[in-house]
């Protein structure tokens, strides 16, 4: 982006100091600002009004739009629009937000006015910005843009509307409506930028999968057992799982039927389960290769739960660690590998004794490593089926399981009876 020829068409349209406006358009840029809006915020301060003399941009179809489009125009079906309040630049403003699409592509866009389109509209958009957003292009449409009906409805092959199963929630997604029972609630207080807050977090599910939510206006219909549609939400990931979000524009309705909600976690391969991302509750199946360092005895800072080495808190220094128990193993299946671990109390169950056990048998072998020995010797070369909440990041993937046992099928054997019978 040519932030040095927007600051010389700005200045020469008013009739001020070159630099003062390159000033002013890097500052807001920095704080992710879209260009479109930086440059319409400029003109109010200096009393060049919402206009501009940027001719309106060509027509694109939606699968060519990049991030170095600066403004764009566009003939589109609305897929989903959701609202919530932002924190902009000191001011709460209400957005709105979703998807749209035509024949080449989907797109996200966020709207900074209410130009009172609704899902399964055909429009127009004219002038809209593009920027960056979670890793791909997204329309920004401010004062500057001008939405339209389109002269002819504009036919897609994605579905409009918000309505989803849980198991297809994806961080990043907003509008979504989903149809759910409660299974846990917790109120909390947090602190947070208006000072303390009281929130509800728990957990909901579908016949297709469970997620956690956060209800940032804490609502009484959100009780475990309850049955419910919850409208206009929005997901963002936490702890490497999506999460729903409820907002104050959020809808929660009761629901006369009760929701099926499966017991079981989906059982994907760990290259499937690895590829989607992080999941709330999933199931593999997979042989242990090794255990890693950090297993067995360990210690945690008393202040965060974190695990100290050498004395060393990553958050709080030097703190007298507190004595605990856990496995980080690695499960493979042939598809991909996870690291899975177990916390102190499934940690005791395979070590075969509980913290006072593994303490007597480091002092009397002189080394904490002697616990981690006897674990893998038990561990590894089996097979054992796990199921938990899988996090993906650029460290790779964890599995903290909530249940682990020897798998029935163990994949080895699977595999090799598969060759066998390509072998007849």
């Amino acid at each position: 982006m040519d932030v040095n020829s927007h600051a010389e068409e700005l200045a020469s349209d008013l009739g001020v100091d070159k630099e003062e406006v390159k000033a002013d358009l890097e500052n807001l840029l920095e704080y992710s600002v879209p260009i479109d809006e930086a440059k319409q915020s400029v003109r109010r301060k200096h009393g060049g009004g919402g206009g501009g003399s940027t001719p309106t941009p060509d027509a694109v179809d939606v699968g060519d739009i990049t991030t170095d489009n600066d403004g764009v125009t566009v003939t589109v079906k609305v897929l989903t629009q959701g609202t919530r309040t932002i924190r902009y630049q000191g001011d709460d403003l209400t957005i709105r937000e979703g998807a749209v699409a035509d024949e080449t592509g989907v797109i996200a866009y966020t709207a900074w006015q209410d130009f009172g389109f609704e899902p399964g509209d055909s429009l127009t958009i004219g002038n809209a910005g593009v920027r960056e957003w979670e890793g791909a292009p997204e329309l920004n449409l401010n004062d500057s843009t001008t939405v339209a009906i389109a002269d002819e409805p504009v036919e897609v092959d994605p579905e409009v509307g918000g309505d989803r199963n849980l198991v297809d929630i994806a961080a990043g997604d907003r509008g979504r409506n989903v149809e759910v029972r409660v299974l846990e609630v917790d109120e909390k207080t947090i602190s947070g930028r208006d000072g303390e807050t009281d929130i509800l977090e728990g957990v909901v599910g579908d016949a297709t999968a469970k997620l956690p939510f956060t209800d940032w206006q804490p609502r009484a219909e959100l009780e475990p057992g309850a049955d419910l549609r919850i409208e206009d939400v929005y997901v963002r990931e936490f702890r490497g799982v999506p999460s729903l979000n409820l907002t104050e524009f959020s809808t929660v309705t009761p629901l006369p039927d009760p929701v099926e909600v499966a017991e079981d976690a989906p059982r994907l391969s760990v290259g499937e389960a690895v590829g989607s991302g992080g999941m709330f509750d999933v199931e593999v199946v997979g042989n242990v290769l090794e255990i890693r360092d950090g297993s067995g005895l360990i210690e945690r800072c008393p202040e965060c739960g974190r695990v100290v080495q050498n004395g060393q808190c990553r958050s709080h220094g030097d703190v007298d660690g507190e004595d605990d128990l856990r496995v980080k193993a690695i499960l493979d299946d042939g598809t991909d590998t996870v690291t899975v671990v177990l916390d102190d109390e499934m940690t005791a169950e395979v070590y075969g004794g509980g913290l006072e056990d593994a303490l007597d048998a480091a002092k009397e072998a002189m080394d904490k490593e002697v616990v981690a020995e006897t674990i893998a010797d038990s561990l590894v070369g089996r097979a054992y089926r796990v199921r938990g909440n899988l996090s993906v990041d650029d460290y790779g993937a964890n599995l903290d399981a909530s249940e682990f046992e020897l798998a029935d099928d163990d994949p080895a054997d699977a595999a090799r009876a598969a060759l066998a019978e390509v072998g007849e």
